[in-house]
């Protein structure tokens, strides 16, 4: 984990400046972990913050087209001064999954986000249907954000139960 970036981005001056911070590298490294301390940070300063999965935000909005409330959902996430997307970019987005986070990054201009993803920026591009849609979203999102390349081997090996059967010592004769 670069420590430097990260006590850098905990200092906040991202968030008082309107950036983003984007967070990328394999799963299990502790993307989601820095994201939520940022945001507990932002909390103890002040900031409003909401965290969600990117997943959830995209089925709230397509709810919203459904029912009609898509104005009030959409200023529901532009109203917190830092919105945590946990997960973005896990699969290829359909047309109206791309317009509804396209609105999502335009209106929250001004307004931080902190984005955790498995894949870097660069390969975000080939998700979107649109080209033109990708290159105005990405360009807003990525030219103003902080971006950290988390890397190493996943923390999650190290949680998982120990099978019973298992000894945990050196033979005993």
């Amino acid at each position: 984990m670069p420590a430097a970036q990260i006590r850098d981005l905990a200092a906040l001056c991202w968030l008082h400046a309107g950036e983003s911070v984007i967070l990328f590298g394999p799963v299990g490294v502790g993307k989601t972990h820095v994201a939520e301390a940022l945001g507990h940070l932002a909390v103890r300063q002040g900031a409003n913050v909401r965290f969600t999965k990117t997943s959830r935000v995209l089925a709230e909005l397509a709810s919203g087209h459904a029912d009609r409330t898509w104005d009030k959902r959409m200023r529901e996430l532009i109203r917190p001064d830092v919105l945590i997307l946990d997960d973005f970019a896990m699969r290829q987005l359909s047309a109206a999954q791309a317009d509804d986070l396209y609105e999502l990054v335009s209106e929250r201009q001004g307004r931080s986000l902190i984005i955790t993803s498995n894949r870097a920026p660069s390969d975000w591009y080939p998700l979107f249907p649109n080209p033109v849609v990708a290159e105005s979203l990405l360009d807003r999102l990525i030219n103003t954000s902080h971006q950290v390349i988390m890397n190493g081997p996943s923390y999650r090996p190290n949680k998982r139960p120990r099978n019973p059967a298992e000894k945990s010592g050196p033979a005993v004769s």
